[in-house]
């Protein structure tokens, strides 16, 4: 129940949940300062017409970086995904929201989780579009301490209750501003740790699944030549009969030609039961893990043929042709064309979406997990830069991806592989939860170290 006067001029129940009631309640009893009260400066950016892109919009070398909500992490900037903007844009069109070292960039509107915060590292020159706030502050330090309330499961709830919007949350000034704060720096250095440590194991992570490349291509027994760069190669009419004649095609076939390898090399289709089979093509909704047939599509799988989690869907329709089966191998055939996966039954049971391709194979030939870890090292991926078709998206149809040569090593060797392989993959997953794991608990810790007083 509220009471007329806990009214606080918004009148939605949202706002008024118990859960966001009483732990503003809980935070009010500690501090009476909220985030104007550390404001120096405010401003919002805006996004140039991308209709005009060649007016606003430019690469790393001639211009400046142009920040989103994808390039807010509690972790820092991350920039790998970074959209630059013409110098001219940055100090002209969006001069007023120009951001440098010590800023506090805090994400006010859009899906997921609001306030998500992050500080400009020293010496970095931006600008930021209209989903994120900057915020100018004393110095650098107070702006640490404030992401980090911000990012914390009390700044994110405390957050939360005051957007407002439906399908797209939103965060106005008035609202950001009056976010209670805990200002306790402490909890920069817990964070930070904990940040410095998952960073260690995700590097670690990294290079176990990396190795993998090397390690198959070694247990094979396959001497790469090495890639001169030069303008004339040979290629023998033999080899253009019927097939592509573009010249990367045609370099990278002479490039397979002279690779060696103690054993035969081996088209796909010579190790099939049956016919590839191209996926359904369905609408995916979202759908429930108890109770749901899963839909996998290609943004489903990762680089290392992990089936992410994080945006779980089923179909309209389940045909049961479209039905996954024990070790069916899964190619992707356009946009992340050549990227492949495994399907074991401890998944669960699951159809697959018309841009896969479905191929069965006789294991009394083939490991079906060799051929996948196959798909990890260079020379496939070699392969697959050669052989897809660009258009708009990259593309490998069912026939080109048969005529895909593997070194067939006997049996024993490719169950000796894979066994190996798994044991690096199960590894590089373990190391990621335990990195997940450390974050978690350093969030919690901060929690108790802003709430202590009170729980005490």
């Amino acid at each position: 129940m509220t009471y007329r006067g806990e009214i606080e001029g918004r009148l939605d129940p949202y706002f008024y949940q118990p859960e966001f009631t009483k732990l503003e309640a809980e935070v009010r009893k500690l501090t009476n300062q909220k985030l104007r009260d550390f404001i120096i400066r405010i401003a919002g950016g805006s996004t140039p017409d991308i209709k005009r892109y060649d007016e606003y919009y430019t690469d790393a070398d001639n211009g400046v970086s142009f920040i989103r909500v994808q390039n807010l992490s509690p972790e820092g900037l991350q920039l790998d995904d970074c959209k630059y903007i013409t110098f001219d844009t940055h100090n002209g069109l969006l001069k007023r929201s120009q951001v440098s070292g010590g800023d506090l960039l805090v994400k006010i509107t859009g899906v997921g989780r609001m306030a998500v915060s992050s500080v400009v590292h020293y010496g970095f020159k931006g600008n930021i579009n209209q989903h994120i706030a900057a915020i100018k502050t004393q110095n650098y330090q107070t702006s640490e301490v404030l992401a980090t309330f911000l990012n914390s499961e009390v700044g994110e709830k405390l957050a939360a209750r005051r957007s407002t919007g439906g399908t797209r949350p939103a965060l106005d000034y008035s609202a950001l501003k009056s976010i209670p704060i805990i200002y306790n720096p402490q909890i920069v250095e817990v964070m930070q740790s904990a940040y410095a440590q998952k960073k260690q194991k995700e590097h670690e992570a990294s290079t176990l699944l990396d190795s993998i490349d090397d390690y198959v291509l070694a247990e094979l027994g396959i001497e790469i030549p090495s890639i001169e760069e030069k303008q004339c190669f040979v290629v023998y009419p033999t080899e253009t009969s019927g097939r592509r004649i573009d010249p990367l095609y045609l370099k990278n076939i002479s490039h397979f030609r002279s690779m060696k390898t103690p054993y035969p090399l081996m088209p796909l289709e010579k190790l099939l039961i049956d016919k590839p089979q191209y996926g359904a093509n369905e609408r995916a909704v979202d759908g429930d893990p108890e109770t749901d047939v899963r839909y996998i599509r290609i943004t489903d799988i990762d680089d290392y043929g992990n089936l992410l989690n994080d945006d779980w869907k089923t179909a309209g329709t389940i045909h049961p042709k479209y039905l996954l089966q024990e070790n069916d191998v899964i190619f992707a055939r356009s946009g992340s064309a050549g990227r492949a996966f495994v399907y074991k039954s401890q998944l669960g049971t699951a159809i697959f979406a018309g841009y896969l391709i479905r191929f069965k194979f006789d294991a009394a030939k083939v490991n079906p997990s060799f051929v996948f870890y196959y798909t990890l090292t260079k020379m496939y991926k070699l392969w697959v830069q050669s052989i897809q078709r660009t258009a708009v998206q990259a593309n490998i149809n069912s026939k080109e991806f048969q005529s895909l040569e593997i070194p067939l090593a006997p049996l024993d060797v490719q169950n000796r592989i894979v066994e190996e392989a798994n044991s690096r993959l199960s590894h590089a997953a373990q190391l990621r939860q335990e990195a997940d794991a450390i974050v978690e608990a350093a969030k919690r810790e901060v929690d108790r170290v802003m709430l202590e007083r009170i729980s005490g």
